[in-house]
């Protein structure tokens, strides 16, 4: 069993993520129209890491797409809130240019701090 929450080795910066899935391909479109899914599955999830780069980035970054069926629900919270925990679902994971990663969504935004400390926090500019 595994648990969905970001990690790296040492945890220096933590935060949170938010996007807004793109109008013309997000990922569910994406992955249909590459052979990875049918129309029955939908994406829960997904999961994204770039590694030893030692101040250089080269493609590709490994992206994990959690999907699962709607299993004769309406909706996807729907179906997550019934389904109870352990969620099952199906991992695909594909290995991906930066810029085609971020093509699926419209808007993305990530933010650090150290050890997450100020997440959540409100701040003023000095």
């Amino acid at each position: 069993m595994k648990i969905f929450k970001a990690s790296v080795k040492y945890n220096h910066l933590k935060g949170s993520a938010a996007a807004d899935r793109a109008d013309m391909t997000d990922a569910e479109k994406w992955l249909k129209d590459n052979g990875h899914i049918n129309d029955d599955h939908v994406v829960v999830g997904i999961s994204m890491w770039a590694g030893e780069n030692r101040g250089t980035h080269r493609d590709p970054v490994s992206v994990t797409f959690l999907v699962t069926g709607l299993n004769g629900y309406t909706s996807i919270p729907e179906m997550l809130q019934s389904s109870g925990e352990p969620i099952k679902v199906k991992e695909i994971c594909l290995d991906m240019n930066i810029a085609d990663f971020l093509a699926l969504f419209k808007r993305l935004d990530i933010t650090l701090s150290y050890g997450g400390l100020i997440e959540g926090k409100s701040y003023k500019l000095s």
